[in-house]
């Protein structure tokens, strides 16, 4: 029998190049001998699974594929007649010859760069070379624009004509331009910066004083300020050197340390050590107020020992209480009752009370097969923003990052920074969150960030209401899209801890507590609704008394009965 037919994992089925194969193995082991190459840590990954199954076109490059994981799929590389368009154009500004440059950084480059994937590249020495060089070629003419514009130029040479003429823009508003944009920053879309700096030192440049590296971060900053949701009065001094890739530098200008911040000393006040929720922070009041779990207690021994007992009143109890047709008359006025003022504010807590009727099992949820279903995101804990509003917590913006949201307990204040929202936001934050996830080097700042916003914005009226504070800058549809926009970010991320964040979210929720809406809410669902059992079992009794009425009036008249009542003196006198 054929081998090639019958094992699966043949090189002829995988059309792998055997010789290709074996030399390439030689030299990982053979001729690797550089220490220095093994200790690079990867920096460019793959975005897991479970994030890109939740919105894919905001992790796979939709028009231009840079670097080898996306390189030979065929929507992306009809893109290479443009890029090898373009590698032809800068020849023109390099000192050197492109064959020249790509010598050096196969001699140089190679090992480092199959270092910087997590994933192994399946190329040979030469195929992967060729294919940055083109890459780098394509990406540098594209940079040139934001180059520009932080130098206040309003036209552009020679470099974006010709063949890019219909994709690129000095004004970025061509929409081959903002699609090819979101592309350069997807987390698998990434080209490690030093080939880049490799690249323009070898090209002519107007001002011979600025470095390479001060060339390349005048480009970054400008696509930064271009994708950027925030408006920061000043930005982050980025040092070039430290940043990995374009994604790791705008990770770096919107999430940056101390030192980029200029802080070098800095105390930190670690009493805070949790997170306390909606409805925190009254302990004076509560002191007042007996131990909930004594009731909790009472009410289940009482429970037990019904529950236990066959006797005829018992078994008379449990038919009232788990018959269904009073369970449905119980039910039939609910929504008459609901729309009263006050007990709007107890409606929760009665259709939880009035769903534990069947049985124990109501700390799970269970779908149509009767299985307990698991929740797929937990949500950070917090008022929505009408809430919120309605409590008497007043939003203001602030122009900053991520690291200005605050709140002033004295004004009742919270200040959150402005976010503009337009096409590029959600690919730009989700692709942050993705690469935060995946260099895990501390707390996730932005996933929390974007956790916060989902917390407060669940309805197109919590994003109107910010859009009127002027904390929230829509470029979009509707103010619906902003709402669906936060909702489906956190749907991908983890909960996380940031210590300054949830010291906000701390504040928040002992100031919106102190209501009078929260604490009555608070004493029902403590101190009345957690002892169900002995509610029921009173409203059971008190539906048998009401049936032994009626059974009574049914056989004797209580209409005759209400009239051999006496008379009251007043009647007595007028009748005489």
């Amino acid at each position: 029998m054929n081998s090639t037919i019958s094992n699966p994992y043949s090189f002829s089925k995988q059309n792998v190049n055997q010789h290709e194969w074996v030399e390439s193995m030689r030299k990982s082991i053979v001729e690797h001998e550089d220490e220095e190459v093994s200790k690079i840590p990867v920096s460019i990954f793959t975005v897991p699974n479970v994030l890109l199954a939740t919105n894919p076109e905001s992790y796979i490059p939709q028009q231009v594929a840079l670097g080898p994981f996306h390189h030979w799929r065929p929507e992306v590389y009809e893109m290479q007649r443009y890029k090898l368009a373009a590698a032809r154009r800068y020849q023109k500004y390099m000192n050197i010859s492109f064959d020249r440059i790509v010598e050096v950084m196969k001699k140089n480059d190679e090992a480092r760069i199959r270092a910087c994937y997590h994933k192994f590249i399946d190329m040979s020495g030469d195929a992967l070379i060729w294919m940055m060089a083109v890459d780098m070629a394509f990406l540098l003419e594209f940079l040139v624009v934001y180059s520009m514009r932080e130098q206040g130029l309003t036209q552009t040479k020679d470099v974006t004509s010709g063949a890019m003429s219909h994709l690129v823009d000095v004004s970025g508003k061509k929409l081959s331009h903002m699609t090819i944009l979101r592309d350069i920053v997807m987390v698998e879309n990434q080209i490690p910066l030093f080939l880049i700096k490799t690249m323009l030192k070898h090209q002519h440049r107007d001002d011979q004083n600025k470095s390479a590296g001060e060339t390349l971060k005048s480009m970054l900053i400008g696509v930064y300020r271009e994708l950027s949701p925030f408006q920061e009065q000043e930005l982050a001094n980025v040092d070039i050197e430290d940043c990995d890739h374009i994604l790791d530098f705008l990770f770096h200008m919107t999430v940056p340390n101390n030192k980029e911040l200029g802080i070098y000393d800095m105390n930190i006040d670690m009493e805070h050590e949790g997170i306390e929720y909606a409805g925190d922070g009254d302990d004076d009041q509560e002191k007042t107020l007996p131990d909930p779990s004594n009731l909790r207690k009472f009410s289940n021994i009482i429970w037990d020992l019904l529950s236990k007992s066959n006797a005829g009143m018992v078994r008379i109890f449990k038919k009232i209480i788990f018959g269904k047709p009073v369970a449905l008359m119980m039910k039939l006025p609910w929504k008459i009752l609901s729309s009263l003022p006050i007990l709007k504010l107890m409606k929760g807590p009665i259709e939880n009370m009035f769903e534990n009727f069947r049985g124990e099992g109501g700390e799970e949820t269970k779908d149509e097969s009767g299985e307990t279903k698991t929740p797929t995101i937990e949500e950070i804990t917090i008022p929505s923003v009408m809430e919120l509003a309605k409590a008497g917590i007043i939003f203001s913006p602030v122009n900053g990052g991520i690291f200005d949201i605050s709140f002033d307990v004295e004004r009742c204040t919270l200040y959150l920074p402005v976010v503009e929202l337009d096409v590029n936001t959600e690919v730009y934050l989700r692709n942050l969150v993705a690469y935060e996830a995946c260099v895990a080097a501390g707390p996730l700042v932005v996933a929390r960030y974007t956790e916060l916003m989902n917390g407060i914005i669940d309805t197109e009226e919590d994003a109107k209401y910010l859009r009127e504070r002027g904390i929230v800058v829509n470029h979009l549809k509707s103010d619906k899209e902003v709402a669906d926009l936060w909702n489906g970010m956190s749907k991908c991320v983890k909960l996380t801890k940031v210590e300054k964040m949830d010291k906000v979210i701390e504040d928040v929720n002992k100031r919106y507590g102190k209501t009078w809406r929260v604490k009555l809410s608070k004493f029902m669902r403590t101190y009345v609704f957690a002892s169900w059992k002995l509610l029921t079992l009173l409203a059971a009794m008190c539906l048998l008394f009401l049936t032994t009425v009626q059974a009574f009036c049914s056989v004797y008249s209580c209409a005759r009965v209400f009239h051999q009542l006496p008379e009251i003196s007043g009647s007595e006198g007028t009748a005489e």
